[in-house]
């Protein structure tokens, strides 16, 4: 008896169990990005059929705890952060089962980067441990050098494991992926001699990734001669991405349909401009560094002059600092690819483009009170506002007045616009298998103006590729921009006499890098667009203090 009351003292004298925390929004974004990186096996990411089937049924769980939130007193703006951690993981739920990238695409096991993208993250499908050899400063330092060697140690293993993940028939991707791998072999190559008399573990790490590397690309060569399946998702796929992970109210057939109305409106604007001012000497370029400095340096001048005084939009002190860092050097006529033809020849044309440089400086300096928004979001689900913003920019600063003292430089827009809407048209055809990758990019070569899309230069071919390996990429340039300017439509019809230009677009700035489907949710508290991009059980709420 003594020892039952003891016992039972014991019980009511220990501290308390602590009990299971509630989900939160944060909670399960913080859970949902540990999942998405998936497992690691001998210090690589794995991609093994095992190791997927685990990450598969912990998404599921996961989707449905996020699912289980109550949501209806939120505001929209928490209602828009619940749904950009749906479409990451929809963007998985799409990889495990159309993509596979890890089965499809042999580019899938490049590690190593060597420039910054002008977007968010990645341009396209990145695995989780990427070597960003940009963000090194050489040469090393000690801390660097052991940072380094620790990066590139999964190389050998994760290119290994490759060969027994690789078993998709997707001939394009492995063609392609011939090219991507061999420039992660030369930036290899060109890191070997930079830590050559360095420290011992780095180099030993850097000689193994170049040896891995190299058989790795062997191995692929012989490979895909064997490969010929298509590389494209297919129609429905494609849709399902565009509603479910972009969160874009389109579907392949309505992206068709724009980008062939803006490739013909393009055209069409280029012949008038080159119509009325054919008595005007044409546009030669810079001749020599010197000139291309000089160009470069005083169109950012201009450009900024013009955004500050016509009251485009609030001038921060980051944005000069950000031109500048981008605006590269004179490269010779004969290598000059379709963006250094316009850059050398009125810079100010791409500058408008640079918005994206703007972008990034913008989430540096203010980042944004959401957690969830705060960093580059997965699955480049930034799309249509990171590349339909940029792409806006150069029509909507030629119709402000910023050509108007140079008006050859107002055909340059337009060809430019018209070589995003070719270069999407065709990644449209080669995503529905209706045509191969070099159908692709000849179409885009011959439906670019004047000539100036190369059929030999790197930049074809790059830009094929990424659009091939993410749905929706190539169109997003011209179907974010129309988005764009449906937004400006309906918040002027809004505003009325109070629509100012420089407040939308400071608002605008003000939502994140999100789809501007979901900022149109929230600047408007407008619902008739939630079904069509996936939202079907979002509560409408349309008061002002709410979003």
């Amino acid at each position: 008896m003594k020892l039952v009351i003891l016992a039972a003292m014991a019980v009511l004298m220990a501290p308390p169990a602590l009990a299971a925390q509630p989900d939160t929004l944060e909670s399960l974004f913080t859970e949902w990005r540990q999942l998405q990186k998936g497992e690691v096996r001998g210090g690589a990411p794995d991609f093994t059929a095992p190791a997927l089937a685990r990450q598969a049924a912990a998404l599921k769980q996961l989707r449905a705890r996020l699912d289980r939130l109550p949501a209806a007193q939120w505001s929209i703006a928490r209602k828009v952060d619940r749904e950009l951690i749906r479409s990451e993981m929809n963007g998985l739920d799409f990889d495990l089962r159309v993509a596979q990238p890890w089965r499809r695409d042999p580019a899938w096991y490049i590690s190593v980067w060597t420039a910054q993208s002008d977007t968010p993250a990645h341009e396209g499908p990145v695995h989780p441990m990427p070597v960003e050899l940009w963000t090194y400063s050489f040469p090393l330092d000690a801390a660097a050098q052991t940072k380094l060697a620790g990066e590139l140690a999964h190389i050998p293993a994760l290119l290994a494991q490759a060969r027994g993940n690789l078993t998709g028939n997707t001939r394009d991707l492995w063609k392609a992926s011939i090219v991507t791998i061999g420039e992660q072999l030369a930036a290899l190559e060109d890191l070997q001699t930079k830590v050559a008399g360095g420290d011992p573990a780095l180099r030993r790490a850097v000689d193994a990734a170049t040896g891995a590397t190299r058989d790795f690309l062997d191995w692929v060569k012989a490979e895909a001669p064997k490969k010929t399946g298509p590389s494209g998702v297919g129609k429905a796929e494609y849709s399902w991405f565009l509603k479910h992970v972009q969160r874009s109210p389109l579907t392949w057939e309505d992206e068709v349909a724009i980008l062939q109305r803006e490739l013909d409106r393009a055209h069409a604007a280029l012949r008038m401009e080159e119509h009325r001012n054919r008595a005007l000497p044409p546009l030669t370029g810079a001749q020599s560094p010197a000139d291309y400095d000089r160009q470069a340096r005083a169109a950012v001048d201009k450009y900024l002059r013009f955004m500050d005084e016509r009251q485009i939009l609030t001038v921060r002190d980051y944005m000069k600092p950000a031109l500048l860092a981008r605006i590269g050097s004179y490269v010779p006529p004969e290598q000059q690819n379709f963006f250094h033809i316009a850059m050398h020849r009125a810079p100010m044309t791409l500058w408008t483009h640079f918005y994206h440089w703007w972008d990034l400086a913008n989430m540096a300096a203010d980042p944004h009170p959401s957690a969830i928004r705060r960093g580059p979001l997965l699955y480049n689900v930034w799309l249509s506002r990171a590349e339909g913003m940029a792409t806006a920019m150069e029509e909507l600063m030629l119709n402000a007045g910023l050509f108007d003292d140079d008006p050859r430089a107002r055909e340059i827009v337009w060809i430019m616009q018209a070589q995003r809407a070719a270069r999407g048209l065709a990644s449209l055809y080669a995503q529905a298998n209706m045509i191969d990758l070099d159908a692709a990019m000849a179409m885009q070569v011959s439906r670019t103006p004047n000539g100036w899309m190369s059929p030999n230069l790197p930049l074809l071919g790059f830009e094929q590729q990424m659009y091939l390996r993410l749905p929706g990429y190539g169109p997003s340039y011209i179907t974010g921009k129309a988005m764009i300017e449906r937004l400006i439509t309906e918040v002027a019809e809004k505003r009325g006499k109070d629509f100012r230009v420089k407040d939308f677009f400071d608002e605008l700035n003000s939502y994140g890098m999100i789809p501007v489907p979901l900022i149109r949710w929230q600047m408007l508290g407008a619902t008739d667009e939630l079904d069509k991009i996936g939202v079907s059980d979002a509560d409408p709420i349309a008061s002002d203090r709410q979003r």
